[in-house]
């Protein structure tokens, strides 16, 4: 596997770090006042100060509901999954997607949720039932 790397724009240092190293248990990397990197589930993000955030587009639409376009994120094993979602919920963090099982009993079964990050950065995470089938 290639790890993927991306760079983003966030609000501020502290608050993405509170986010990312503190709920979510990224490894923090390098970092200056201006980013910082963080292992991401095996991936490489830079995460940017800026002012400018334009507005999101809920133009993804995934099986009839509406998801906020860019957005990036993760697939998890089942048990993962389970820990970020407690995670989440036990600091109160709101969903844009609760929680669910999406395309249940077809190909590429999943479990997904969206969150923002601290910035409004719209995070997934995912968990396929059949891991093989994250491309049919």
């Amino acid at each position: 596997m290639n790890p993927f790397h991306l760079a983003f724009k966030v609000k501020d240092i502290d608050s993405t770090k509170k986010f990312y190293v503190d709920l979510l248990g990224c490894r923090e990397g390098r970092s200056t006042e201006s980013w910082i990197d963080f292992d991401f589930f095996g991936h490489q993000l830079s995460a940017h100060v800026s002012n400018h955030f334009p507005d999101l587009d809920y133009c993804g639409k995934v099986d009839g509901i509406s998801v906020p376009i860019p957005h990036f994120g993760c697939l998890l094993t089942k048990e993962a999954f389970g820990r970020i979602q407690k995670k989440l919920e036990l600091e109160k963090v709101p969903f844009i997607v609760k929680p669910q099982k999406r395309y249940k009993g077809l190909i590429g079964e999943q479990l997904t949720m969206f969150v923002f990050d601290f910035s409004g950065n719209p995070i997934e995470f995912k968990s396929f039932s059949n891991p093989d089938e994250v491309f049919s």
